[in-house]
Parts: C-alpha cells; structure tokens; sequence
C-alpha cells in the first residue's frame, strides 16, 4: 500500500510542476510582450500609438469625407472665432498662393521686358533721328516759360517720384541684380532704410501731384490742334514739321493725365498698403466697373484687398517709371534747350516758336504790350 501511495504523490508532483512550468511560461511571455508592445490600445478604432511613447498618436486614415474637408478648406471656406481678429477664421487662403507666383512671376518678367523695351526704343530713336535740335538756331533771347511755383511742384514730385521709383525697383528686382553684388547684410540694411525711406516720400509725391494738378490742369484739357499736333507725329519724326501747340502739345498732355490719374491710382494702393486692412479699395472699385457689364468680384476679404493693392501698385508704378524715362529722354538728351524750361524757366525764343508757337506769340505779345505802355509812360523796363 506505501509503494503505491508513493508512486501516486510522485505523479501529482509531476503534474503540478508541469502545470506551473506552463504557466511560469505563459507569464513570461505575457510579460515580454507587453514590455515590445507597450500598453494595451484602449485608444478608439483608427488611433494607433508610433514609436516615441504613449503621448505620440498617429491620425486616422483619410477618408472620403476628410478628402471633402480639405478640398473645402483649399478652397477657402470660413469657419468661425471669438477672438477679434475675424482673419483667423480663414484656415487657408489658397489666393496667397496665385498672388505669390505672380509676384515672384508674370510681374517681374513682365515689367523687365516692359522697361527694356522702352529703355531700347528711345536708343533707336536716338540713333535714327539724334538729337532734335534748334533749327532757327539760339535766338539769344529768352521768354519765361514756367514760374517758381510752377517749377517746384515739378521738381517737388520728380524727386520724390525717382526715390519711389528706385526704392520700389529695389523691393521686386533688388534680390536679384544687388544681393549677389552687395552681400546679404548690405543688401538688407539697404531694403530696409529704402522701406522707411518709400513710406515717408510717398507723401511728398502726393503734395507734389496735387500742386502740379493745380497750376497746370487749366492748360492740359484738348483742343482740336492736338488731333492735328497727332496727326503730325508732334514734329518729332521729319525734320522742319513745327505743328501749332499751346503752352502744352498733345504729347505734354497725355502725359499730364497719365500721371495726375497714375499719381492718384498708386497713391490710393499705397495708403491701403501703409494701412492695411483699413480699406476695401478694389472692391469698391470692382461694383462701380461692374455697372459698365463686368462681372468682377465685389466680395473681397481683407487679405484679397492687400493682395489686389499690392499687384496693382507694383504694375502702376513700372508702367509710371517707363513713362517718366522717356519724359526724361525727350527733357534732356533728347532735344535742344528743353532742360531750361524747368532749369531756369527760361526758354529760347527760337524754341518756343518751333515747339509751342501759339503759347510763344501770346507771351510775345504781353511782352511788346507791357514795353510799349512802360515807354508811354517814360519808364524803362528792367533787363
């Protein structure tokens, strides 16, 4: 009865360290498993963990659904804020994207070919017809042709015009003709004395428009001898053709309203841009156009505003530096004794009779009338 007794312990001995064995075994196991895994994901279907720590969550798969979302917010969809700046609640404003490929585009690309191509007629015309000269000659006396007044509002809104104009070239060409030429340290203390300088100036290129406008707008409205002045090229083509002009031809007038309507366009754009967000320029602008069958956009956020100001600004302004570059070549290089009519305020009498003969007569005339009543009255007119 012992033996047996004794075989049957061992065997439940045997059995019960075998069943331990497993289980010692399976819990190991469970164990290092955990230790590689991690925790067990109590997370929602879709959020699994990534190697980092249980802090770091990986989003779920897009769906169709998220697709949609973000096609939504691509295409600028506005959701809500409860701060201030209603801004915010624009999450992606897919214009800024155009307005930068343009900017960093078309616009420069453009503009280039724009000022080169003006910069390499005038040269033609140079070559062609020289320099356009007195053809009576200096007549070595003079007539006054514009007065103080007249003379510093002129130069009052060239200069300022030329510092806008070089400031301006510096923000859309200057990382590509000086930066490689200067350095970066130079060129950014240079872009940004020129901002400053660009944001102050802008004010006496509008004090300037507006005296300008003033003294001359009287002479600049068109009469039928500047369809004839046209007709005739202004003289400028064929040597000996002197047509009729006023105190301003045809040619002085055009660009009189170019720049009185240019001056005031890119004035507007840049107070919007010194003041941004303030205004809604172009969409007012776009409901008045509209009236005439177009269909532009009137609904503009403020951030389509500043990118409409700052497209437009840049085109105005390169169209207005072509312009002054060749009113530049035609004030000095371009023909005989033109410079002293803003110089001094004297003109040539020659000159004025070829180049504004029905001004120069007039002025003629004041001057013999004025001696003649001074000699009635025994007095002598001062040289």
């Amino acid at each position: 009865m012992r033996a047996r007794f004794g075989r049957a312990a061992d065997s439940l001995w045997t059995i019960a360290g075998v069943v331990t064995g497993v289980a010692l075994m399976l819990a190991v196991g469970s164990f290092s498993a955990s230790a590689q895994g991690g925790p067990p994901n109590v997370r929602p279907p879709g959020i699994d963990t990534v190697p980092g720590g249980p802090a770091v969550v990986r989003p779920e798969r897009w769906g169709p659904s998220d697709i949609e979302i973000w096609r939504k917010v691509r295409e600028g969809v506005r959701g809500k804020v409860s701060i201030p700046d209603k801004k915010a609640a624009l999450l992606v404003q897919s214009d800024g994207e155009a307005w930068r490929n343009f900017r960093n585009g078309p616009l420069p690309r453009y503009g280039a070919w724009g000022l080169g191509a003006v910069i390499i007629v005038l040269a033609a015309f140079f070559l062609v017809r020289g320099r356009i000269a007195i053809e009576g000659g200096w007549a070595g006396r003079t007539i006054t042709r514009f007065g103080d007044l007249e003379r510093f509002g002129h130069w009052l809104l060239a200069t300022s015009f030329v510092i806008l104009a070089l400031t301006g070239l510096n923000i859309l060409y200057g990382r590509y003709v000086l930066l490689p030429v200067i350095g970066k340290e130079a060129f950014a203390t240079l872009s940004q004395s020129g901002k400053w300088l660009h944001n102050y100036v802008a004010f006496a290129f509008m004090v300037g428009l507006v005296l300008t406008f003033i003294v001359w707008v009287r002479h600049n409205f068109p009469t039928f001898r500047d369809l004839v002045w046209l007709a005739k090229g202004g003289g400028l083509l064929v040597k000996g053709s002197h047509p009729a002009a006023w105190k301003f031809n045809a040619g002085q007038k055009i660009l009189f309203w170019l720049v009185m309507l240019g001056g005031l366009s890119i004035s507007l754009s840049g107070i919007s841009l010194m003041f941004p967000f303030e205004t809604a320029m172009f969409a007012k602008t776009f409901a008045v156009i509209n009236v005439f069958g177009f269909d532009l956009p009137t609904n503009l956020t403020p951030l389509q505003e500043m990118q409409y100001a700052s497209s437009w600004h840049a085109i105005v302004g390169l169209v207005l530096v072509g312009i002054i570059v060749a009113h530049i070549y035609i004030g000095t290089l371009g023909m005989q004794g033109a410079f002293s009519a803003m110089g001094t305020g004297q003109v040539d009498v020659n000159w004025a009779k070829e180049h504004h003969s029905l001004w120069a007569d007039e002025e003629l005339k004041k001057t013999e009338n004025e001696a003649t009543q001074a000699g009635s009255s025994g007095m002598v007119p001062a040289e």
